[in-house]
């Protein structure tokens, strides 16, 4: 259709570059590519597309994804129509201003109910959608219609070539011999070879070896202008030097930072450990490789029992710790233990000071403790009418408070709640998909941190707390009332394997 790629060389998910983006149908690293459109007008459009992940733990990703774009392409699924991700990067987009662009996928399916996501588009989500999109990716049916509709809705990217160079950092990659590899958008200005950079948060200066720009195929250029997004090669050794997010700007004519970098921030802490004593060098060797490709996992060494060493792991949820654990055994050939999840909190000693540990085991005595800050999630979840009882008594259980509860339409209902982050790492999701029986969805953001009546609960064998007999958290959070009845010391006793 625009010519990037011959028949030969096209495949499905042509964008997806791991096996297990393929495998799961998901977006884990986000991609752009640049396409050459010739419209029905006769005119000859250059099109810079960014294909974003998705789920809730790369929204940061998606949000500087977004600030780097003039539209947004909205795909529901005609079978399934608005999820709770939908809802969640929909009002993404419309916080940066984008033109949003109704798409209806998989049209072709016996079960799609085109009429019925057009009535959800615009009940749930107050966007018009008499002009929605029909397609199907996966035949071609109507996408043509999408590069049309981008070329006539969707407005030119602005800046000005002659200004001082600045351009958004959104994304970057690895390559061997060639350091980080930054994906951007130039707001203002151009970038030439061999210029002179200067990344804005580590304020360090690297000169541009290479540019170029993915069609999706890799070719070379010999400037970025205005409006163009594309590859900046300049030797940063360092993936931590190359922040998402950052502000990329000429050196000799700094320019001011774009708004809305933030430092990533992890949200799930766990501890990861060989199968086997022997693995124990080649998984050091792994970590230090992976956080080559992935510099929002963190990891550090920490030897919490005699016999063996675990290292402490951060990411940025529960499906990135997924990812980083299925990676780990499959591209490097290790089998792995990962211990139980757990979040960060916020104490507040008697003496005032205010301190954050990621585990049970780092709390204070308990007449050392002011109070118990645990950080707090607002959870939306989409489910069918015939679920929402035992989703009710779900979240009631998980320590949850209702703040909405409506219908979309009469058979399907979106609940808002405020969660506590602890209560979801574990197996909320699995549960609630089993409640509902695989229809609900969810999607979730931090709310900040909330006081909590929290109790550190200790498993003691012989009289010995369990930490000395295995590399598992040896105590658990739980609520208060929760764990003074005894409710807790079930889940405690699996977590702590006694």
């Amino acid at each position: 259709m625009t010519g990037a790629l011959t028949q030969r060389e096209m495949h499905e998910q042509v964008l997806d570059s791991m096996d297990l983006e393929r495998e799961r149908g998901i977006t884990i690293k986000a991609k752009s590519i640049r396409l050459h459109y010739k419209a029905k007008d006769g005119n000859t459009y250059r099109l810079n597309l960014i294909d974003t992940p998705g789920h809730v733990d790369f929204s940061y990703e998606v949000s500087r994804a977004l600030s780097a774009c003039e539209g947004a392409l909205l795909v529901v699924d005609a079978s399934q129509g608005v999820e709770a991700q939908t809802v969640a990067n929909t009002f993404l987009a419309a916080a940066h201003n984008l033109t949003i662009l109704p798409v209806i996928n998989k049209i072709d399916l016996p079960a799609a109910q085109p009429d019925f996501a057009k009535e959800q588009i615009e009940t749930v989500l107050a966007i018009p959608a008499e002009d929605a999109l029909l397609i199907s990716a996966k035949s071609g049916l109507g996408v043509e219609d999408v590069l049309e509709a981008i070329v006539a809705r969707v407005s030119a990217a602005q800046g000005q070539r002659g200004k001082s160079a600045a351009g958004a950092d959104f994304r970057f990659v690895v390559r061997h011999y060639r350091g980080a590899v930054v994906l951007v958008r130039v707001m203002e200005g151009r970038i030439t070879n061999h210029m002179k950079i200067r990344l804005v948060y580590n304020n360090e200066v690297y000169e541009v070896e290479q540019l170029g720009t993915l069609t999706p195929k890799p070719i070379a250029l010999e400037e970025l202008e205005a409006g163009d997004v594309g590859l900046v090669v300049a030797n940063i050794k360092r993936v931590a030097d190359a922040r998402m997010g950052d502000t990329v700007t000429d050196a000799s004519r700094p320019a001011p930072a774009l708004a809305g970098f933030e430092a990533i921030k992890p949200m799930v802490f766990a501890g990861l450990f060989p199968v086997l004593a022997d693995d124990y060098e080649p998984l050091r060797d792994a970590l230090g490789k992976l956080q080559l490709n992935d510099a929002a996992f963190f990891t550090s060494r920490k030897i919490p029992w005699r016999w063996a060493s675990v290292f402490a792991a951060a990411y940025l949820g529960l499906l990135h710790m997924e990812i980083v654990q299925e990676r780990l055994e499959r591209e490097f050939g290790l089998n792995l233990i990962t211990t139980a999840p757990s979040v960060r909190y916020r104490i507040t000693r008697v003496t005032g000071e205010v301190v954050e540990v990621d585990s049970p085991a780092k709390f204070p005595n308990p007449s050392d403790i002011e109070k118990i800050e645990e950080p707090i999630i607002k959870a939306m979840i989409i489910t069918n009418e015939d679920s929402v009882g035992g989703i009710l008594q779900l979240c009631q259980e998980k320590r949850g408070t209702q703040k909405n509860f409506e219908y979309l339409s009469p058979t399907r209902v979106m609940l808002t709640y405020e969660l506590p982050l602890n209560e979801i790492v574990l197996d909320f999701y699995d549960r609630l998909k089993s409640t509902s029986r695989g229809y609900a969805s969810l999607d979730y953001h931090l709310a900040g941190y909330s006081e909590s009546d929290l109790i550190k609960l200790d498993v003691l064998v012989a009289g010995e707390p369990v930490r000395r007999a295995r590399a598992d958290h040896p105590s658990r959070v739980c609520g208060g009332a929760r764990a003074r009845s005894g409710d807790a010391l079930a889940k405690t006793d699996s977590a702590a394997d006694v």
